[in-house]
Formats: C-alpha cells, structure tokens, sequence
C-alpha cells in the first residue's frame, strides 16, 4: 500500500481481502461492508480518513490494499458480482458486462486488477466509474438516478448491491448467542407431534400459492413482481391478507419510497419473551433483460409460497408459539437485499433480540435425473444454525439429499452481518442450475419445477421454526 494524496473534494477507498485483524485497527470505524469477490473470497470496503490511512505502515493488515479516491456527490457505490451458476448455463449464454456498460453510452475497456480507478468515456456528464475489479467482481460509482434500477439492465448472472451511505458495524455472531440454537441441536430427537404438524401443508394449496404470485392463475393479474411494479404491491397486499387469516399480526413496512414494502407479519409468544424467530422468504423478482414479464416462479415464489404454507398451516392447527415468531416476505432482495438491510439494521439499532433467521430462497428447481436436494450455504451462515436444519431435514424430510452450496447470498445475510445467527434453505447441493434463473420464463408449470422437492423443504422450514420457538395446540 502507497501513499495518497487526498484532494478536499474527493474521498479515499481502501479495498483489502477480508481479514478479521482489519477491524482490529482504526479501519473499524470506516467499513462499508464485505463483497464477494470469488468463490468463497470477499472483499472489505472502508473510506479511511487520512490520519487513519497515514497510520498503516507497508506490511501491515492492510498490505494487499487497493486504494484510491473517488468522489461520491449525487453518486452511489454499487459492488456487481458474478453469481456462481453451473458451467452449462453461462456457457450457453456467453454472457459480458458490454451490454451493461453500453448502457451507460460507453465503450468497454479493459480494466486492470490494479488499485487505480479506470473511468469509461462517453457523452454522459456522468462518467461511470470501475473503482474495483476482479475476474467476478466489479465496484462501481454510479449516478444516483441510476443505482436502484441497476439489476434491469445487469446480465442474468450477475447481480448488484449498492454499499450503504454511512458506515457500519463489522459485528461477528456472539458465541453467546448461539446456545439457544446449541440447545436446541443437542437435544433434537423426532418429535411425533411436529411431524404431524409439518405434514399437514398442503401441496394443492401450495400450487395454487405459487400461480397466483406468477400470474399463471389468469386470476390474479400479476406480470411482473419486480420492486418497481404494480403487480409487487398486488402481491404484497395479498400475502398480508393470506399470513393475517391465520392469526397473525402484520404491516406493510416501507424501506425505501418506491420500493414495494416488506411484508411483516408476527405471531405473539404466549409466554414472555424478549426474542424472536424469523423466517423468510423475498416476494419480489426479476425477468429477462428488455422483458416487462417476471414471474419469478422459483425466484422467489417458491420461499414466499413456503412462508404462506407454514402460515396455512398454523392457523389451520390453531399453534401458538413460546417465542416471538416474525414471518416476513421482504422486498428489495433483487436489488441487493434492501428491505432485509433495512430491516436487520433497524432492530440492530433498536437492541432487539434474534434467536434464528432462515431465509427460503429458490426451492422447488430440480436438474435433470438428480435427487430431491436441500442445500446450505457454505460460507455466509452461522455453522450450527446450518447443522440444525441439516439434522432437521434427516428426520422430517429423509428425502431430500443434503449438502451446501456456494451459491450466496440471500436475505438471511442482512441480519448475519450485524451479528444475528442465521442460515439459509436453497434448492440444490450445488451451483445454480435453474435455466430459468432471471428469466421471463421462471413459471411454475415446466420442466424441472419439483414441487414434491418445495413441499419437503417447507417442512423442513416448518421443523426448524418449531423446534426452535416451542409451541401448543389447541386442547
């Protein structure tokens, strides 16, 4: 790392490979979140004054740093990477980043992984701005007006998450704060009761769920789900008033003004409690590139048809919970996770208390002549909270074979990276395989949409909510 002259206007941007030491040192105060970068590699953002940057001597933690300076007035920083998806599918794509940058009235030029900025000349008097590269991974400086609708206009297998405004807290997951979960893994054992309750969803309702979310219905009137659009607040109302029929309590929380809003729904602990369990799904989507159609099918239609499933189900059981339990379908998630950012950063703020996060996103597609799967993050994920639905799965849903995937990261990320345990369900032990993955096409009646394999992870979903939070039926 070299020194840098700082000019008044412009502000200085350290990029270092993740390294706990890092916030350790002044940096702390300075981190605008960890990207990925690669397979299971991430990058950390910090806008470091210059007493701060003067302080890091040559090989110290910060050695590997790109630094540069860049300015940020009516500008956002947006982290674009590359998703990790099966060989066969980009291949037979061949997909690039020129397309993009066409958009932006520039010609693509080659930059290199150095530390300096490359900007791409055109016409705007907005120059888009490459502060960052690696093979997967681009930072960018992009006009405000531009940020939030940046995934319209991305390639399919990319996807974008504007870095906050301010910066924030680098809180690991206290060890305390997992024996709940610990607990709970240490004492799991089949629970005839639960089961009887898991397997009380109903696969006919959850076809029709998920064809009213795509339109497929011919009722519902939806095209497109995307956080921009009419037919996200259609969704939005109707999921509220499906999740309030079984007992639960629930708002429209807006995150940003435009964005459709996170669908909140609780469900009260009869027995004092000061925490809470969540589990999630996203309810917006994302089509073809030029295409108003976003059906959104499996992305994310199967975890919001989960979500409605588990919500079914208690109210058709009449359960009631020992815990707080939250049942949320956020919006914004196509976007970079906003509404879960938001959100998780609000009751961070707040103090509260999370026990489990499990997000449900992408559930219900199976790859020719493979196995019902159920697949676990494997990097962004608190490890005992992944081992628990692992375990969860072999009791309740013995069919699904289960493994992890580097295929990352959804919602349930937000409240990890403020330091909430949480965890993830996926479709497959494996990279994205969905042909239909941000695609027009991501309906439900296809080839390859399994809902026998949706129907075992809504249980498993199910079991891991009950084990967890405690409960009681009716007497």
């Amino acid at each position: 790392m070299t020194p840098l002259a700082s000019a008044a206007s412009a502000a200085l941007l350290l990029i270092a490979p993740f390294d706990k030491p890092l916030f350790t040192t002044c940096l702390s105060s300075s981190f605008y979140g960890s990207y990925r970068a690669g397979l299971n590699t991430y990058h950390s953002v910090f806008m470091p004054d210059a007493t701060c940057f003067d302080s890091f001597a040559v090989g110290g933690p910060a050695a590997e740093a790109h630094v540069m300076e860049f300015t940020r007035t009516e500008r956002e920083l947006v982290w674009v990477e590359k998703e990790v998806v099966e060989a066969s599918l980009t291949n037979a794509e061949k997909e690039s980043m020129d397309d993009f940058f066409k958009h932006f009235g520039y010609i693509h030029a080659t930059v290199p992984n150095v530390g300096g900025q490359q900007a791409f000349s055109g016409s705007s008097p907005h120059p888009l701005e490459v502060l960052h590269q690696t093979p997967d991974a681009l930072l960018l400086s992009v006009p405000s007006a531009e940020a939030y609708g940046i995934d319209l206009i991305l390639p399919r297998f990319w996807k974008s998450t504007i870095l906050p405004s301010s910066p924030v807290e680098y809180i690991p997951v206290p060890f305390e704060d997992v024996e709940p979960i610990r607990n709970v893994l240490g004492k799991l054992r089949f629970d005839p009761v639960v089961a009887s309750i898991v397997n009380n969803i109903s696969l006919p309702q959850m076809k029709d769920d998920v064809r009213f979310l795509t339109g497929e219905d011919g009722k519902s009137g939806i095209v497109s789900r995307h956080s921009f659009t009419p037919g996200a607040i259609v969704a939005a109302n109707w999921i509220k008033a499906r999740i309030e029929e079984s007992g639960a309590k629930c708002e429209l929380w807006t995150f940003i003004t435009g964005f459709t809003p996170n669908v909140i729904c609780r469900y009260e602990s009869t027995v004092p409690s000061d925490t809470r369990i969540i589990v999630s799904g996203h309810y917006d989507s994302r089509g073809s590139f030029g295409s108003t159609r976003a059906p959104g099918g499996d992305d994310d239609g199967s975890g919001t048809t989960s979500l409605l499933a588990i919500a079914r189900t208690i109210g058709r059981k009449g359960l009631k919970f020992h815990t707080n339990v939250e049942l949320i379908a956020f919006g914004g998630e196509e976007q970079g996770r906003l509404g879960s950012i938001a959100y998780a950063r609000k009751l961070k703020v707040e103090g509260e208390k999370i026990a489990l996060v499990v997000q449900a996103d992408m559930l219900a597609y199976r790859a020719p002549d493979e196995p019902l799967q159920l697949g676990l993050p494997e990097t962004i994920g608190t490890p005992e909270a992944t081992q628990l639905v692992a375990n969860i799965s072999a009791i309740y849903s013995p069919e699904l074979i289960v493994g992890y995937s580097a295929a990352c990261c959804s919602d349930h990320q937000s409240f990890y990276d403020v330091g909430y345990p949480g965890t993830q369900v996926f479709e497959r032990a494996g990279p994205i395989a969905d042909p239909m993955y941000h695609n027009s096409g991501d309906l439900s009646d296809r080839e390859g949409y399994s809902f026998e394999q949706l129907y075992g992870i809504s249980k498993v979903q199910f079991a891991t909510l009950l084990h967890m939070a405690g409960f009681e039926l009716p007497k």
